[in-house]
């Protein structure tokens, strides 16, 4: 299903800041000084080239790891402090994966920073979950996050709000569209939706989200087998563990902040 190109005047666009979580900040999408890229990077730079050069203003505030809460407290602030004409606002995620989370009252939550975002800053784009069908370790979630989906679109509706329709991007739930911990987009994943957001606001975009992968040659269960066995041992494991223990992949981790579109742009065509 193709998303629909709706015009949310981004001519007008002359800053953005990215609020969000691992997703947004970009694991998964290394540039080549370490620093995560990512889609939220990638579409900053497509909204960038609209605008004469070096007037384009973006922050990435995304930090990975984080709680609805926790970005509610410690990015939307920021986020209004700045002023952006654009926002992109994905949390929750992390909520729902948890053990025990209710999305209903998850969707509470996250529509009351709609509402507050909303009445401070320009446009505020919000995003669904992903299809998780493909991802072992999430599957049995798959019915959870479709609840929880369904609430973002429905407060996407209430408030005019632009969606990000993850689950609906059939191409990323091609295993390379995922980085080794199958947890995270790969370059290529968070390519195909930064070029889905910037379809949403109507921009002309360089390639094609839903353009098919290049068939590759069938794999066999020993070698598929193999694959799953250091998956657990390298990622599944770790991850258990920081849960067990409370910890955070984004404990003593700061957000990008201010961010340069034209480095990005310089670390994307050095990666290409």
């Amino acid at each position: 299903m193709r998303a629909e190109s709706t015009s949310f005047i981004p001519d007008t666009f002359t800053s953005y800041a990215a609020v969000g979580d691992s997703f947004t900040e970009g694991v998964g999408d290394p540039g080549p000084d370490g620093t995560f890229v990512g889609w939220a990077d990638r579409l900053a730079v497509l909204l960038d080239d609209r605008m004469p050069e070096h007037t384009f203003r973006y922050a990435n505030l995304a930090v990975r790891g984080k709680l609805l809460d926790q970005v509610v407290a410690d990015q939307v602030p920021l986020a209004k402090e700045l002023g952006p004409d654009f926002v992109t606002f994905c949390a929750g995620g992390n909520d729902i994966i948890r053990p025990g989370t209710d999305p209903d009252e998850v969707a509470e939550r996250f529509e009351r920073a709609v509402v507050d975002l909303t009445s401070s800053v320009g446009t505020v784009m919000v995003t669904t979950g992903f299809d998780t069908r493909g991802v072992p370790v999430l599957k049995h979630l798959r019915g959870k996050i479709a609840t929880y989906n369904g609430h973002v679109r429905a407060i996407a509706d209430r408030y005019g709000c632009p969606v990000l329709d993850l689950w609906s991007l059939k191409t990323i739930q091609d295993r390379r569209a995922w980085d080794g911990d199958r947890l995270h987009l790969s370059a290529e994943g968070h390519t195909r939706v930064a070029l889905r957001a910037a379809q949403v606001l109507g921009l002309e975009i360089p390639a094609d989200p839903d353009q098919p992968w290049p068939p590759e040659p069938p794999r066999g269960t020993l070698e598929v087998r193999r694959d799953d066995i250091n998956w657990a041992r390298e990622y599944l494991v770790p991850w258990f563990g920081r849960r067990l223990r409370g910890e955070s992949s984004g404990d003593h981790v700061e957000a990008k902040g201010s961010v340069d579109p034209y480095t990005v742009r310089m670390h994307i065509e050095s990666a290409s």
